[in-house]
């Protein structure tokens, strides 16, 4: 199974993150432009190193679709807030017939981990999907599906929309997606989300998803 992991300055989470990769997952770190030492340490490390200088969330997870090889692909922020031991319930999902995409919903243990802001954004997306009848809670960073599933699916958003085209379009295809709870924690110390750290960030992740929706 290959994990691919968007990465844009988080030198700091890094090992913390790769150390929990569960036994027969390849984490593969896309810098996406960092100004830190992510893609060192994330080699140092044993990670495969992914190079996106476009930035973008879609580009970075993109990349790293195109990079990976595995039957299986996994998609997870590296950023500390999620625990990679919850990556094979996620695929066994998929491998043993129940779910096409199998995906994250998000159990935050505690207000600092996921602000006010960034919860109400997500609520109205994901009550959005649930109008078109997609029976989902999240639009959550940790998922996993099939490679070549994946790539049928063609999604083309690079930023933040990513996430979201890739479930309506899960969704057109009737593909069966199944949420899985996963515990979600602030991140790694020293560290910030580029969406969730502020209302700006928030906004903008929005404002990409509405985008996808109309």
């Amino acid at each position: 199974m290959d994990v691919v992991l968007p990465c844009l300055d988080e030198a700091a989470a890094l090992p913390g993150v790769l150390a929990a990769m569960p036994p027969g997952f390849r984490p593969l770190v896309v810098d996406n432009g960092s100004t830190d030492s992510s893609a060192e340490v994330a080699a140092a490390h044993g990670a495969v190193v992914v190079r996106e200088p476009r930035r973008g969330y879609g580009y970075a997870v993109h990349a790293g679709l195109m990079a990976a090889t595995a039957e299986f692909v996994c998609f997870l922020d590296c950023d500390g807030s999620l625990d990679p031991g919850v990556l094979p319930s996620l695929v066994a999902l998929v491998r043993q017939g129940n779910a096409e995409l199998a995906v994250g919903r998000r159990v935050p243990v505690s207000a600092e981990a996921w602000p006010w802001h960034a919860r109400v954004g997500n609520a109205v997306i994901a009550g959005l999907l649930r109008r078109r009848g997609l029976p989902v809670h999240d639009i959550a960073p940790i998922r996993a599906a099939r490679r070549t599933d994946l790539l049928r699916l063609a999604v083309a958003d690079r930023a933040f929309g990513y996430p979201l085209e890739l479930l309506c379009k899960a969704g057109e295809a009737d593909w069966r997606v199944r949420e899985l709870d996963v515990v979600y924690r602030p991140r790694a110390s020293g560290t910030r989300s580029k969406v969730s750290g502020s209302v700006l960030g928030t906004v903008r992740a929005v404002r990409d998803m509405a985008g996808v929706l109309w």
